[in-house]
């Protein structure tokens, strides 16, 4: 049974959402469908930024149609922001970051076992940890992995994977989200670099990684932000300890 609105629920779905006319509406339906059938408390909230495409109308359908979905919308493509403004306007005990190309139920299942037994605070599902399956093109498989490199060399970083599925405590994360500094594509490396900075207990999980469709923005248009963030991050952390 789909859930009132205004009801508390236990879990918080957070997808950003930019120029996804062609998917958005088939994935959340499948998503909430799925959702429900397990049973769960929960809401999605869908945070589109900038879109130009007629995202943000089909949005406000979903929302109108579905009680568990909430749109949010920000006035610039900006994936971080994005992501930083849908944790933050949470209301479920334990958030998921998902990826509207994957929304990967079985991770949803593994991580938030371990969150409600309290193995653990935080949880990330790398796509580049022993027993997972990466089946994305050869070259962004490879730029997960000099990405992460960088980060254990500037920040670091102790795993595997930053970017994509996450799930955590909300009210022992807040704390984390609100001390970040960047936005863009390097929030999520940030948010799981500050986790293990304050002490909190972070683990990865593997998963299997099978995309809906090819990235919305191409690669190389994002390495020069990826590398002045990488830059101001290394600055903030690293030189200022912030």
């Amino acid at each position: 049974m789909t859930k009132p609105k205004n009801e508390t629920p236990e879990i918080t779905i957070v997808i950003p959402v930019y120029n996804e006319a062609g998917l958005v509406v088939p994935a959340a339906e499948e998503l909430v469908e799925r959702l429900q059938a397990d049973g769960v408390s929960f809401e999605l909230i869908l945070a589109e930024n900038g879109s130009t495409d007629g995202t943000a109308a089909l949005l406000a359908d979903l929302e109108a149609r579905l009680a568990p979905v909430r749109a949010l919308h920000l006035d610039r493509p900006d994936y971080g922001a994005a992501l930083r403004m849908g944790i933050l306007e949470a209301r479920g005990k334990y958030v998921v970051c998902e990826e509207i190309d994957i929304c990967d139920v079985d991770f949803h299942r593994r991580a938030l076992s371990l969150l409600r037994d309290d193995d653990a605070d935080f949880i990330v599902g790398s796509k580049a940890a022993r027993g997972s399956g990466d089946h994305r093109p050869i070259y962004r498989r490879a730029a997960t992995r000099v990405m992460s490199g960088l980060l254990r060399a500037g920040l670091g970083f102790r795993g595997t994977d930053t970017h994509g599925l996450k799930a955590f405590h909300r009210l022992r994360v807040r704390p984390v989200v609100e001390r970040c500094v960047v936005t863009r594509d390097l929030f999520a490396s940030e948010l799981v670099i500050r986790a293990q900075r304050m002490g909190l207990r972070v683990q990865e999980i593997p998963v299997d990684i099978q995309e809906k469709r090819p990235p919305s923005v191409q690669l190389i248009r994002r390495v020069p932000g990826v590398f002045r963030n990488l830059g101001e991050l290394i600055w903030v952390i690293r030189v200022k300890g912030e």
